[in-house]
């Protein structure tokens, strides 16, 4: 019989691919679980809407591709994956079930294989998002984010993350006094908006995020981009902070965004700014409803595939 640490270094050489295929609204929720139960790689793919037939491919579901280590505690793992999607059935009965299947992977270099996916993503005209391993000449104006790959590397390659960062550079770029701004990054996760603020100029940056590990991940990510004085992450609901703030940020789902309008709209400031993402176009009208409405104007919309972004303006005017 194998001693137990010989056992341990066969598993060290064997993963398990864990491709989910799920509802656009779910697909970030499963991304922070597979990356809190330990993923090592956890990476978004969104299918083409035009396919090679000429005809529009259904984009109801997307997919997330995440590696688990073969370790002893994989079928705890896998356990619990299935019990969190039992859970956001219930939650969004709505919604289509999220499906998964899997793959046993034998490479002993897979540990650092996997890192080969993720390089230097230009997310705007001017903002670059990188891995911290990977190597990148930044030109004129560009912005770069490091993010740290042990976490996963999900952020930026979603569209409701690339838009919200457009968003938040068209507006920071062409407001002269941003630098004086109060900005509130909703939902913070890996940290990447509230960093973006801050490496465009913004000095004064809150996060907020009621996930313990979202927090403790965005403030690893604060530090490697030497950002530290300027965005304070604090771990608990948007719902206790009561300041007030120039520019407020939520990248989250439309259920979300709706159920907190009230209280975001009291946050913001005269002439504050709103942006608003994670919203697909089936509940643009719903979220319209809630959102385009008085003290709110729409200030500006952008929008890729079907993923929407509002920028919204409290009291100020529409163009």
């Amino acid at each position: 019989m194998p001693r137990h640490d010989e056992r341990e270094t066969d598993l060290k050489d064997k993963w398990l691919k864990v491709e989910l295929t799920a509802p656009p609204e779910l697909i970030d929720a499963l991304s922070n679980f597979m990356t809190e139960i330990g993923a090592q790689g956890v990476f978004q793919e969104t299918p083409d809407p035009q396919s090679s037939n000429g005809f529009t491919e259904d984009l109801t579901r997307e997919t997330l591709k995440a590696y688990l280590p073969a370790d002893v505690r994989l079928d705890h793992r896998m356990d619990s994956l299935k019990t969190y999607i039992e859970s956001l059935s219930q939650v969004f009965p709505d919604l289509e079930k999220p499906l998964f299947k899997t793959e046993q992977i034998d490479d002993p270099n897979w540990g650092e294989a996997w890192k080969k996916y993720f390089k230097p993503l230009r997310v705007t005209k001017n903002i670059v998002i990188k891995p911290t391993w990977e190597r990148f000449a930044p030109s004129g104006r560009d912005t770069v984010i490091e993010i740290d790959p042990g976490m996963a590397f999900g952020t930026g390659q979603h569209a409701s993350t690339r838009l919200c960062l457009q968003a938040i550079e068209d507006l920071l770029l062409q407001e002269r006094t941003m630098g004086k701004w109060r900005v509130l990054d909703v939902g913070t996760g890996t940290g990447i908006l509230g960093i973006a603020c801050a490496k465009l100029g913004v000095q004064k940056v809150v996060c907020v995020d009621t996930d313990k590990k979202a927090a403790e991940i965005a403030r690893e990510n604060i530090a490697i981009n030497d950002v530290e004085e300027r965005v304070n992450v604090i771990n608990r609901d948007v719902l206790t902070i009561h300041e007030r703030f120039d520019l407020i940020v939520a990248n989250l789902t439309a259920k979300i965004l709706i159920k907190h309008r009230s209280h975001l709209v009291s946050l913001l400031g005269p002439d504050g700014y709103l942006i608003i993402s994670g919203i697909i176009e089936q509940n643009r009208e719903e979220i319209e409803c809630h959102f385009i409405t008085p003290p709110l104007v729409s200030h500006h919309v952008i929008t890729e595939k079907e993923w929407i972004c509002y920028v919204l303006r409290k009291g100020g005017e529409a163009y």
